[in-house]
C-alpha cells in the first residue's frame, strides 16, 4: 500500500481543506505499522471508506437581529462514521467555522470516540455564527433557526450533538427547546443539557477533569508524581478552568492561563475563584485578573509557552502551539504535554516533542473525557435515571485510565516504544476499521 499516494488522492478529492488534510496526514502516517501488516484493510478499501464522510450537510441559517434585520449564516453537520454507534460530536459556533474545520473535527472525533470503548460514532457540526456581542434573544433566534434544519438529520439513535466552542448550556437549552417544539418529543437528542431536563452531573467538568486524570495516570506509569509540579495551561474556557481545578486538587501549581487577547502568569498559583468570576460570571477578558490580583503579570498577545513548567496542558484551539512554542518547552525542561484541545500542537511541534523525549499525548486520547460523559448522559437518558456526581466522576476516571492502558498495550504490540500518538491512532483506527469490515459493504 503506497500511503503517500493515498494521502495525495484524498487531498485532491478535498481541495483547499487544509485542516482536514492535517488530520488525515496525522492519522494515516502514524498507523503505517498497522497498514503494512494487514492485507484485509487494503482489500476492503478501508482508507478510502474511513476518510470519506457518510454525509456532509450544509444549510442556510436565517435569523432576525434585535434591530429587525435579517442575518444569514451557514450551518454544517458532518456525519462522518457510525460503525460503532450513533454519530456523536459537538456543535461549534465561531467565525472560523467552515467545511474543512468541521471535517477535521469530525474525523478526529471518530477515533476519539472509539478510544473510549463506548458505542458512539463520529460527527461534528456548527456555524460561522459568532455568539460574542449578541443578545440572549438574538442567540435564541439563531439557535431556533439552526435547529429547524438540523432536527431533520439527528435523533437519539441516529446523531446526538453536544456543545463545543461558542455552544454552552444556554445554546444547548435553546437548541433542545426548538427540537422538542418541532418534533413534540422529549428525548436525549443533545448532550450537555441542563440537569433539570436530562443533563448529567460532571459534564461541565468532564473534559478538564479527564485530561488531568490521564495526566496523573501517565506520570505514575513513568515513575513520576503530579504533586508539586508547575503546570502551564492555555485557554480560560470550560476545559482550561476545570483542568486547573483538578490539577490544584491533586497538589500541583497552575501558573498560566490565557484567552484570545492575552495571557496571565501567576507564580503564586492561579486563583481559580477569580478566574471563574471573570470568565464564567462576568464574561470579561482575562486581563481583568491582574486588576484583582496585582502581583500577577498580564501580557497582551499570543501565549508562546515561554514560562518554565514541568507539565503543559494546551486547552484553547487547534494549532495554537507552534514550533517556536515547542522549542520554548524543550528549552525550559517540560516533561509532559497533553492536548486538552483538538490538535492544538502543530505537526512540526509534535515531531520535536517526540524527538526530545517529552511525554506527548494527542487530544483524541487526552481530551476524551468530555465525549465520555456525553455518552454516559446518553445512557442515563435511555435508562431515565440520574447518576450522582461521584458515580459519573468515578466512571470518567476509569475510562481515562483504561484509554491509557490500552494505548500502552498497543504500543507494546506494535513495538512503538513511547509513540503514544501512533498507539492512540492505531487503537482507534483498528476498532473502527474492523467494525466496518464486519458490517459488509455499505
Amino acid at each position: 500500500m503506497n500511503l503517500e499516494n493515498e494521502i495525495l488522492q484524498i487531498k485532491n478529492l478535498n481541495p483547499g481543506e487544509k485542516e482536514f488534510h492535517q488530520a488525515i496526514e496525522e492519522v494515516l502516517i502514524s498507523i503505517k505499522p498497522l497498514l503494512e501488516n494487514c492485507e484485509k484493510y487494503k482489500k476492503n478499501s478501508i482508507i478510502q471508506r474511513i476518510t470519506e464522510p457518510d454525509r456532509q450537510i450544509k444549510f442556510r441559517v436565517s435569523w432576525l437581529d434585535d434591530q429587525g434585520n435579517v442575518q444569514v449564516n451557514r450551518g454544517y453537520r458532518v456525519q462522518f462514521n457510525n460503525a460503532l454507534g450513533p454519530y456523536k460530536g459537538g456543535l461549534r459556533f465561531h467565525p472560523s467555522v467552515n467545511i474543512s474545520v468541521i471535517k477535521f473535527l469530525a474525523f478526529e472525533q471518530i477515533f476519539k470516540n472509539a478510544l473510549t470503548g463506548l458505542p458512539i460514532g463520529g460527527g461534528k457540526g456548527g456555524s460561522d455564527f459568532n455568539p460574542k456581542g449578541k443578545s440572549n434573544n438574538e442567540i435564541m433566534r439563531f439557535c431556533q433557526s439552526f435547529m429547524t434544519e438540523l432536527c431533520k438529520h439527528i435523533g437519539p439513535e441516529r446523531d446526538v450533538p453536544a456543545g463545543d466552542i461558542g455552544v454552552g448550556a444556554r445554546e444547548i437549552g435553546y437548541l433542545f427547546g426548538q427540537y422538542k417544539r418541532i418534533l413534540n418529543v422529549h428525548e436525549g437528542v443533545l448532550t450537555g443539557k441542563g440537569i433539570s431536563y436530562g443533563g448529567s452531573l460532571a459534564r461541565k467538568e468532564a473534559t478538564g477533569y479527564g485530561l488531568v486524570y490521564f495526566t496523573d495516570s501517565l506520570l505514575r506509569k513513568n515513575g513520576l508524581n503530579i504533586k508539586g509540579k508547575n503546570v502551564c495551561i492555555s485557554g480560560a474556557g470550560n476545559v482550561a478552568i476545570y483542568a486547573a481545578e483538578k490539577v490544584q486538587a491533586l497538589g500541583a501549581n497552575v501558573i498560566t492561563m490565557s484567552d484570545s487577547t492575552g495571557w496571565i502568569y501567576d507564580s503564586e498559583g492561579i486563583d481559580l475563584n477569580l478566574i471563574k468570576k471573570i470568565k464564567e460570571v462576568e464574561k470579561l477578558r482575562i486581563s481583568e485578573y491582574k486588576k484583582l490580583k496585582p502581583s500577577a503579570k498580564y501580557f497582551e498577545g499570543k501565549f508562546l509557552w515561554s514560562i518554565p513548567c514541568e507539565i503543559a496542558l494546551p486547552c484553547a484551539t487547534q494549532n495554537e502551539v507552534t514550533l517556536e512554542c515547542c522549542e520554548n518547552l524543550v528549552k525550559n525542561g517540560t516533561i509532559a504535554l497533553l492536548e486538552g484541545a483538538n490538535m492544538p500542537v502543530c505537526p512540526e511541534g509534535v515531531q520535536l516533542l517526540k524527538e526530545k523525549g517529552i511525554l506527548f499525548i494527542p487530544g483524541k486520547a487526552a481530551n476524551a473525557g468530555g465525549v465520555s460523559v456525553s455518552a454516559l448522559e446518553m445512557s442515563q437518558n435511555s435508562l431515565k435515571l440520574n447518576w450522582t456526581f461521584d458515580q459519573v466522576d468515578s466512571k470518567l476516571k476509569q475510562i481515562m485510565e483504561d484509554i491509557l492502558e490500552n494505548i500502552l498495550i498497543t504500543c507494546k504490540e506494535y513495538n512503538l516504544k513511547e509513540d503514544y500518538v501512533a498507539g492512540a491512532n492505531i487503537l482507534g483506527f483498528k476498532r473502527v476499521a474492523d467494525s466496518i469490515i464486519e458490517q459488509g459493504v455499505i
